[in-house]
């Protein structure tokens, strides 16, 4: 019975994230856009134009190659195109935010990590959503002395258990496995009782008692089970106990930029091991580790991909403008650098052929803002164009002609 209602549960979730995600996508087949600036992925062009055809960019060429063209025409103007932003760390089922909303906010791929596993789906006029599925953790392990197990985490006591569901979760979809190692008494930490920089200590004068963690052991057939089904592991992890054991074990990823101040030279480790980084800045801007944490990360030539998780309290449900400051200011990262790090650089790290690019053959996921956005990125929060699979969702600008 238990069984049947989990299930149930599961279906109705996966419907809701479908049906929010629909949209009045107009077709636009073929379409070519116009713009003063086209940011490709890789660098800012001028002079440049963009034709869309059959869900895919078919030419980028200097705007006269396209005189004789017979496209729909949409001319920006004084606008820049952009791929649309790739979200990395994201609640999108859980917290039941509106898929929609999402995507006409720019976010036009979003990596779902922790909640109902699901195949990817979208891309074609809706959101592409891809999931992780629940969070493998230890027994009472974090996310579940905060939040419970049901459909969010995923208990596990042996190596054996733990290899039976990463299997599960590739079987039933899952691009990436997430693990928790969360102590649970960082400050400044959104999940942690001592958020807003309050002492870590109990009014009785004793420090909180520390989750447990999943053993190295266990955490290395995890990895070891995922990597031979061609999947990452990505941790949730906050200080320098579960970076420890996420070094020794090999995990691909970590979820959040630490929210306590973590050694160079565990850095330095990571670094060596190709740990990429998911930013996080914006949620995690109380933690007194943070901005450590990121200057020296890029100062030691680290790879930070964006991720604003979506989902938090206080976090735009699309592009994070304030996430992208974030990174320019702590990380050191020029703003052509910020754009590759939501854009072409996050679409290589899912594995996913020319996403995050505008190249032929790429999918034509774009979106447009007026004026230059490397001059003030909070415009990105409110696209004027979002075109998702080469379908127009939001148009700001004149009418096609």
């Amino acid at each position: 019975m238990k069984t049947s209602v989990i299930l149930l549960r599961h279906l109705l979730i996966i419907v809701s994230l479908l049906s929010s995600s629909l949209v009045i996508a107009e077709e636009t087949s073929p379409l070519l856009l116009h713009a003063a600036r086209v940011f490709d992925g890789t660098s800012m062009r001028t002079n440049t134009s963009v034709l869309i055809s059959n869900g895919k960019i078919t030419q980028i060429d200097n705007r006269a190659a396209f005189q004789s063209t017979t496209a729909k025409v949409i001319d920006l103007g004084d606008a820049t195109l952009l791929a649309g932003f790739i979200e990395l760390h994201a609640h999108l089922g859980f917290r039941h935010i509106p898929a929609n909303t999402v995507l006409r906010h720019g976010i036009t791929t979003l990596r779902d990590v922790g909640g109902a596993v699901h195949k990817p789906y979208g891309g074609d006029g809706s959101l592409r959503v891809l999931t992780s599925g629940q969070i493998i953790t230890a027994p009472n392990g974090y996310p579940i002395p905060n939040m419970g197990a049901d459909n969010i985490a995923i208990p596990v006591a042996t190596e054996a258990q733990a290899r039976q569901t990463v299997r599960d979760l590739i079987n039933g979809g899952a691009v990436v496995i997430k693990v928790a190692l969360e102590v649970g008494n960082e400050v400044g930490a959104p999940w942690s009782e001592h958020h807003h920089g309050h002492s870590p200590h109990t009014k009785h004068g004793k420090p909180p008692k520390e989750m447990p963690l999943l053993s190295e052991t266990i955490l290395k057939a995890i990895v070891d089970e995922a990597h031979q089904q061609g999947r990452k592991v990505t941790a949730h992890l906050a200080e320098s106990k579960g970076v420890k054991i996420a070094l020794n074990a090999g995990i691909d990823e970590w979820a959040h930029i630490p929210c306590d101040a973590i050694p160079e030279s565990l850095l330095k480790k990571a670094i060596a091991q190709h740990v990429t980084i998911v930013s996080t800045l914006d949620t995690l801007s109380k933690c007194t580790g943070v901005a450590h944490n990121a200057h020296t990360w890029a100062a030691l030539g680290g790879t930070l991909l964006y991720g604003a998780e979506i989902a938090h309290s206080d976090i735009p449900w699309g592009i994070d403008a304030q996430e992208l400051n974030l990174m320019m200011h702590l990380a050191n990262m020029s703003p052509i650098e910020v754009l590759q790090s939501a854009t072409s650089k996050a679409g290589q790290y899912l594995n996913i052929p020319l996403l995050g690019t505008l190249q032929s053959g790429a999918p034509a996921d774009l979106i447009a803002v007026k004026g230059d956005p490397t001059q003030n990125f909070k415009v990105l929060e409110y696209p004027d164009l979002v075109i998702s699979g080469g379908k127009v969702v939001v148009n700001q600008f004149e009418k096609t002609h």
